[in-house]
């Protein structure tokens, strides 16, 4: 099938790159035989690749290799009224299960307080997927630490399908995130669960006068890389919008084939590093939707499922965009995103 893409320069530009740094030929590519040939050689048991199953063959893009999740933990990350005042409607958990649904998405990503209002109503129709701990600020003045909300015993009595959690590598507290997250995820692989790692980075002397190294392609390359190693199946990365950030904050080990050879300028490539860092692929990457800016956030959605798609990544995990608008349109937003999934005529660059 076609989708409806920005007719722009840029887009055309996207659509016509040719990778030539890191080849498309090294890839795990996403497939519909992508959990057999990378997650059944694992170690992973029945139960996880039961988990995994229900994940990857739910929703629009069920059986493609492709994921598509809803995540709405905003309510704590960023305060509910600054979340849901856009359109109220998302203070009642029930509809965020909903647009998931009508959204054709393979799961819903949110918090311990929305499943429980809702578990043995929704836990049978679509995966959960419960975001086991979270930044708060509540706190004065705020501080940025993400903390355990609840246990992963609790995530399996809900019906969870699978639980994610945060990382802020880079921060002060990133040593104790690393170790709690270890272990939950370790205990949910012994339950059965799949796990889903958000890999953030955060110190603020990653952000300097001109450019934030937040986003940039060998930190969150990095970040991916730690992800993958203690456990997760599932990474979900911010889009990267620079590199570099190794060289020009004087810190960490880097190799002059990380910018001239393994990446470039264009985003396909720099995300096509994240990939890499996901033991090329062989654990899928999910880039985030971003924030919601208004008219232009089914484009700048789309444009970021393209880039995604071409550099061998496994889909989207988009939130703001879709909630934060008339539900009708939140859906058809979703909607768009797995278009570009299903349209065979986007390939890997």
């Amino acid at each position: 099938m076609a989708t409806v893409l920005p007719q722009t320069a840029e887009m055309d530009a996207l659509l016509q790159h040719q990778c030539t740094t890191i080849s498309k030929e090294l890839l795990h590519a996403p497939g519909p035989d992508f959990m057999d040939r990378c997650f059944v050689p694992s170690s992973r048991t029945p139960q996880v690749l039961r988990s995994l199953g229900q994940l990857y063959h739910h929703g629009r893009l069920a059986g493609t290799g492709y994921l598509s999740i809803l995540p709405v933990d905003q309510g704590i990350e960023h305060t509910a009224g600054a979340s849901f005042g856009p359109n109220p409607m998302y203070f009642d958990p029930e509809n965020i299960i909903k647009l998931a649904l009508e959204g054709g998405c393979n799961a819903v990503a949110t918090t311990f307080g929305t499943f429980g209002t809702v578990a043995r109503k929704y836990a049978h129709r679509i995966p959960f997927l419960v975001k086991i701990n979270h930044n708060e600020l509540l706190t004065y003045p705020n501080k940025y630490d993400q903390i355990l909300f609840g246990s992963v015993e609790e995530a399996w009595n809900l019906g969870a399908t699978a639980v994610g959690a945060t990382i802020y590598f880079g921060s002060e507290e990133s040593n104790r995130q690393i170790q709690e997250v270890s272990q939950a995820f370790e205990r949910a692989h012994e339950l059965g669960m799949a796990t889903v790692l958000w890999c953030y980075t955060r110190n603020n002397a990653f952000k300097t006068a001109d450019k934030d190294y937040h986003v940039s392609a060998d930190l969150t390359g990095q970040a991916n890389h730690l992800g993958v190693t203690i456990g997760a199946d599932i990474i979900k990365q911010k889009l990267p919008e620079n590199n570099g950030g190794f060289a020009a904050l004087k810190f960490g080990k880097t190799h002059p084939g990380m910018y001239d050879k393994l990446a470039s300028d264009n985003p396909i490539d720099l995300t096509r590093y994240q990939v890499a860092n996901c033991y090329m692929g062989r654990i899928g990457l999910i880039n985030s939707g971003g924030e919601s800016k208004g008219a232009t956030d089914r484009d700048e959605a789309v444009r970021t499922a393209v880039i995604n798609k071409r550099a061998g990544g496994q889909g989207l995990i988009s939130g703001r965009k879709a909630f934060q608008r008339p539900f009708a349109e939140g859906v058809d937003l979703l909607h768009a995103i797995q278009d570009v999934y299903l349209d065979s005529s986007i390939t890997l660059a």
